[in-house]
């Protein structure tokens, strides 16, 4: 779920003022331009360019209300825009609070965003869309817990109305009441709200409260398509609409279950899970208990109880459960629509595994962005959570040292297991030499508990250190090359030694991760010697240190030179192959490469 705190742009201190009245009206954190605020301001989180930076919000899914010119606004975020049924709220506010424009996502909340925002101005908000300037009401963008079942019909219908037509109402919709519709029960036009398969069209708009809830019993390994049968068989039987169902649910053993995770996405519906002691409360309201199921789980009803767990103590069962070979459905109303701020049970844990690459955000990835925003707990090294601060706010820190890898990643694990959605911050890339690993290491042991291992674990790539050093330098990765790790603390040394003397042998531009440390000074110089056996002294070496951060700095010396001084716990150092070379171009700059061969191809220029 996308997070809904608005980031709050300004980018000079004539408009915190605005800002501060901003927060206050609607929430959200104040991001200001750096080069422009003090750092005594403590609550303002400073960015360094607004366009890398509003785009990384945009991206992520963040609400943007922007205290700047519309123009301007919509030139830094051009680049990202895709289509308007996608990407988050964006509000145009002048200096002095005097207009208030919603740009972007106007039926997706920038309308209501720009409403109260103008309300705290006492000025009228600047809305443009058709139905909310002539009804009050966007009706091609029902609220959340509503679908319109036919919206390439919302088009015509609107005009018709703009026309002069009148329109009929049948069904309960709270928030088509006070609004400008021009209602008329001898009417030619008709909407209706009801969860029943009723088919719209051109002059009736059929809206569905997804109010329907969907249990779920199934034995280990069912497959998709018979669950997805069995519900469509039990749906069309009872005339519902698959639109409706607003909430799949199981018990919590079944959170990894398969077909159950699938049909959720299929339905665009949450999976909610229970535990048994709940379920089981639910057995007087059962109308097909089981002595078998509560023997095999703890409760005597999996489909039956979480659809009415789910429900609520005014809900009601209205399809009993139904079997196939492998599964059961049973379906039961709730008293009104499911929105996301008021799911019932928990969700299913999601371990969001990121790369956060070097640290700045230029080289950070959109996907990596979005995963952060989407989560609700963030835990790391605290250097790493604090490189993403401009992307973080509101979010739940969980700072662990250096040294407590395992208790990083468990905590991160327990916390999924809980229903929560977390991302394990890594720098580079999670899966090199990083956290992810150690994730799958601790399920395959059962290092962490039954509800941490049912979690879905995401991975997102990010740059490695191997690759900003590479791009910073030129392309000494242009043809073979390994990395090894020459810290003695996970791997015997022997072993190291013994893949250096390899990769010596076979050749290989090697990337060595951790050279030194403050107590670990030889195993760089002992790398090098053996790799002199192999390769010439005026070999080309990469020294990169605090790539893609302050104080960055990228040298080149021949590995005959190299020495262990040169270099830090913040170096990473690529040794060329003996095809390594370099060469300076017209500006004075010096750049290694590693040619793949491509020059000696038939037909090249360079032959």
């Amino acid at each position: 779920m996308k997070t809904t705190v608005p980031a709050i742009i300004i980018l000079s201190p004539s408009a915190l003022n605005v800002a501060r009245k901003i927060q206050t009206s609607v929430g959200g954190a104040i991001h200001a331009l750096g080069s422009r605020f003090s750092e005594g301001n403590a609550d303002l989180h400073l960015f360094d360019a607004a366009k890398p930076h509003m785009q990384a919000l945009f991206q992520s899914g963040v609400p943007i209300i922007a205290v700047m010119a519309s123009g301007a606004i919509i030139r830094l975020l051009a680049p990202v825009l895709d289509d308007k049924q996608s990407g988050p709220p964006v509000v145009a506010i002048a200096d002095d609070g005097s207009a208030v424009v919603p740009l972007l996502g106007g039926h997706h909340g920038a309308n209501d965003l720009a409403r109260t925002i103008a309300a705290s101005f006492n000025v009228d908000a600047s809305i443009t869309t058709a139905g909310d300037v002539r009804f009050g009401v966007a009706l091609d963008a029902p609220p959340e817990g509503y679908v319109l079942a036919n919206p390439g019909d919302a088009k015509v219908f609107m005009a018709d109305l703009v026309a002069g037509a009148y329109v009929k109402l049948s069904g309960d919709a709270d928030w088509l009441s006070g609004t400008e519709l021009p209602v008329s029960d001898g009417a030619t036009h008709e909407i209706i709200v009801t969860d029943g398969d009723v088919v719209g069209g051109p002059s009736r708009l059929v809206y569905h409260p997804r109010n329907l809830t969907l249990g779920i019993g199934c034995e280990r390994g069912a497959s998709l398509t018979e669950v997805q049968n069995l519900i469509q068989q039990v749906l069309a039987e009872n005339s519902l609409a698959k639109e409706s169902v607003g909430c799949v649910c199981s018990i919590d053993l079944k959170a990894d279950e398969t077909a159950i995770n699938e049909v959720a996405r299929w339905l665009n519906a949450p999976l909610q899970l229970f535990d048994a002691p709940t379920l089981e409360a639910e057995t007087p309201r059962l109308a097909t208990p089981s002595d078998v199921v509560f023997k095999e789980v703890g409760c005597h009803g999996v489909a039956e109880g979480s659809a009415l767990a789910a429900a609520g103590p005014d809900g009601s069962l209205i399809v009993a459960k139904t079997k196939s070979t492998r599964a059961t459905v049973a379906i039961a109303r709730a008293p009104s629509p499911f929105v996301k701020s008021d799911l019932p049970g928990r969700g299913r844990g999601v371990l969001y595994v990121v790369g956060i690459g070097p640290g700045s955000s230029g080289w950070r990835s959109p996907e990596v962005t979005r995963m952060i925003g989407q989560a609700t707990d963030l835990v790391g090294y605290s250097l790493y959570l604090d490189l993403i601060e401009d992307i973080s706010s509101r979010k739940t820190r969980h700072d662990f040292n250096l040294g407590k890898e395992e208790d990083r990643v468990r905590h991160a694990m327990e916390l999924a297991g809980t229903g929560k959605t977390v991302a394990l911050v890594c720098s580079g890339d999670a899966g090199i030499y990083a956290m992810a690993t150690l994730v799958y290491e601790l399920i395959e042991k059962d290092g962490v508990s039954d509800a941490a291992k049912r979690i879905e674990v995401v991975n997102a790539p990010g740059i490695s250190a191997l690759q900003g050093a590479a791009a910073r330098a030129g392309a000494p990765l242009g043809h073979d090359f390994c990395t090894i790790s020459l810290s003695d603390l996970l791997t015997p040394w022997d072993d190291i030694q013994r893949r250096v003397r390899a990769a010596g042998e076979g050749d290989f531009v090697i990337a060595f991760y951790n050279p030194v440390s403050k107590k670990r000074r030889t195993q760089l110089a002992w790398a090098r010697d053996e790799l002199l056996n192999h390769r010439p002294p005026d070999t080309p070496v990469v020294l990169a240190t605090n790539l893609g951060r302050e104080g960055e700095t990228v040298r080149l010396v021949p590995l005959g030179d190299l020495q262990v001084d040169d270099v830090d716990m913040l170096t990473v150092v690529i040794v060329g192959s003996s095809d390594s070379r370099t060469v300076k171009t017209g500006d004075g700059c010096e750049w290694v490469y590693t040619p793949r061969g491509y020059s000696g191809k038939q037909g090249t220029k360079m032959q």
